[in-house]
């Protein structure tokens, strides 16, 4: 509780600025007369809550202001409008501006302005924009208190969000709440929610959401049994579910629409079962039911995957008759088969007919034709198609240049792979965990393969293999240590049968004899072992 005393004394020491100007700067801060007159007049009455709120609004917007660094000023009109608020929160791009101009115009409820519902909706919508949820529920909570008319579509907004940054948790949380604040859910709160648990994969919670949907009342609709189908589809347990609901839709007065049929067909691909959704897609167009590009691609990536190569490309060309666009998810998908197919000229021929439609390619489309024509061992045309990813201005990653280095290797053509090796490590590219062990294996490819012809560099990239903790197999080390013994130098030699016992290989027979026979050819290390042995085979004589 805070007393009238405390009041008192705290208003004594404020030092009023009677211009109606809100003015801050840079080292000191002034508010309005009016301003501390309504905290005054919540402390006579005791209205705790309130006075908190107001203090704390006034004090954020000091400490945004003084961040801000310059001197700022917001002037209002005598009669400010909930109008004037909003046009200047959309014309501010800055979300910690904004608050400060919302929070300021709160500074004017003395003087009989109040935020409505459409002031504190557009601010949710900036602060949920910039993933400011706390802040955005606060608003949320100050508009129950200031009596202010919440509507669905606020909360709508704000499931959509946390669905965007992928908490559906957030999502179920804010809609169980929505009574508290006099807002019953319609179905399309329900139908929102759900939407975002199906495509999250919390489809557990997903479908006793939907149960309890129905246990309240809510009748199925075309999107809510859309929504259902599309969860029963991500399992192959659900799918015989899934069907049955399809087939059952139009005696419920809820016939199949686009979606609908799009959703079973893109399930019933992802299991395998591409005849099925042929027969599907035949039954779509009896029923004038114009499939979208979305329903057109999945059953061309099936028919890929079943490589069934003449039907995929048949439809692609039923599309354009259609009017159907495909995007590059469609060509993609064709190109996809044709490289597994080992047509990877007609992939190439399906990329030019794709940007001349104005479809960019992207990191997926050049992914598939780069292993495509390394499969082939088209490595020039892979190596093009490398060139073109770059000019484009998208970075290829360690999997498709350890593709290029492989096919190199593949041809024994170590020297251009060691370029790609440096161009990698020049351009800053790591591997990530899937891509390590091949990127480990090729480093001691090139390294073995470098050592018949060109050893000084199969040495620097064990070098630089040493120095970014790529491990060294026991074959590059027996390829170097046999380079330097057939050179002569056999300290070289020496120390890396020290390193390679070091780093837990074990040399072979083989390594131990090019080192010790190099040692042995010399005059010195002969003469002085010889003498050794008649040193020793004096002393047994001895002995016995």
């Amino acid at each position: 509780m805070i007393s009238r005393t405390w009041s008192k004394s705290y208003f004594s020491v404020v030092k009023f600025d009677f211009n109606r100007e809100l003015i801050f700067n840079s080292g000191a801060t002034c508010f309005p007369a009016n301003q501390w007159a309504l905290i005054g007049e919540c402390l006579s009455d005791v209205k705790c809550t309130k006075v908190i709120n107001l203090i704390i609004i006034l004090l954020r917007t000091c400490l945004l202001m003084l961040k801000m660094g310059s001197k700022t000023m917001i002037k209002w009109s005598k009669q400010i409008t909930s109008a004037q608020v909003v046009q200047l929160i959309k014309a501010e791009r800055d979300i910690q501006k904004t608050m400060v101009i919302f929070d300021s115009a709160t500074a004017e409820y003395a003087n009989g302005f109040r935020h409505d519902h459409q002031t504190f909706s557009l601010m949710i919508s900036r602060l949920i924009s910039a993933n400011h949820f706390r802040s955005a529920e606060e608003l949320l909570r100050r508009m129950k208190e200031e009596k202010c008319n919440i509507t669905e579509d606020i909360f709508l907004s704000i499931f959509r969000a946390y669905g965007r940054v992928h908490k559906p948790l957030d999502a179920v949380r804010v809609f169980h709440k929505m009574k508290d604040y006099q807002c019953d859910p319609s179905q399309k709160s329900y139908i929102t929610v759900f939407a975002i648990l199906v495509g999250e994969n919390q489809l557990n919670l997903a479908l006793r959401f939907y149960r309890n949907m129905r246990e309240m009342g809510i009748p199925p609709s075309v999107t809510s049994l859309n929504v259902l189908i599309k969860a029963l589809c991500k399992n192959s347990g659900t799918m015989d579910a899934a069907r049955w609901i399809f087939r059952e839709m139009a005696n419920r007065g809820c016939p199949p629409d686009s979606y609908t049929y799009g959703t079973l067909i893109n399930g019933l691909c992802r299991l395998g079962k591409i005849g099925e959704a042929k027969e599907l897609f035949k039954e779509m167009e009896a029923k004038a039911c114009s499939p979208t590009v979305v329903t057109c691609t999945s059953l061309i990536r099936g028919l890929c995957q079943s490589k069934d190569l003449d039907s995929a490309i048949n439809l692609l060309e039923k599309m354009a008759s259609k009017g159907i666009e495909p995007n590059v998810f469609t060509y993609s998908s064709i190109m996809d088969g044709l490289c597994k197919g080992g047509c990877s000229s007609q992939a190439l021929e399906l990329l030019d007919m794709m940007v001349s439609r104005r479809h960019l390619p992207n990191m997926i489309t050049y992914s598939t034709l780069i292993h495509g024509l390394c499969k082939e061992g088209k490595l020039q045309e892979a190596v093009e198609i490398l060139d073109r990813m770059k000019l484009q201005g998208l970075r290829p990653d360690a999997g498709l240049y350890g593709k290029i280095i492989s096919g190199f290797c593949d041809i024994c053509k170590f020297h251009e792979a060691a370029n790609f090796l440096d161009e990698m490590v020049l351009g800053g590219i790591s591997p990530n965990r899937l891509t390590w062990s091949l990127h480990v294996r090729i480093h001691n490819i090139v390294v073995q393969g470098l050592c018949t012809e060109h050893p000084n560099r199969a040495f620097q990239l064990y070098l630089s293999m040493q120095t970014r903790g790529i491990s060294i197999d026991a074959k590059t080390f027996d390829s170097l240590v046999n380079y330097f013994c057939k050179k002569g130098d056999q300290h070289k030699a020496a120390h890396l049968v020290d390193e390679m016992v070091l780093d837990g290989c074990i040399p072979d027979e083989v390594t131990w004899n090019a080192v010790v026979s190099g040692f042995w050819d010399r005059r010195k290390v002969r003469e002085a072992a010889e003498l050794v042995q008649v040193e020793l085979i004096g002393t047994f004589l001895n002995l016995e």
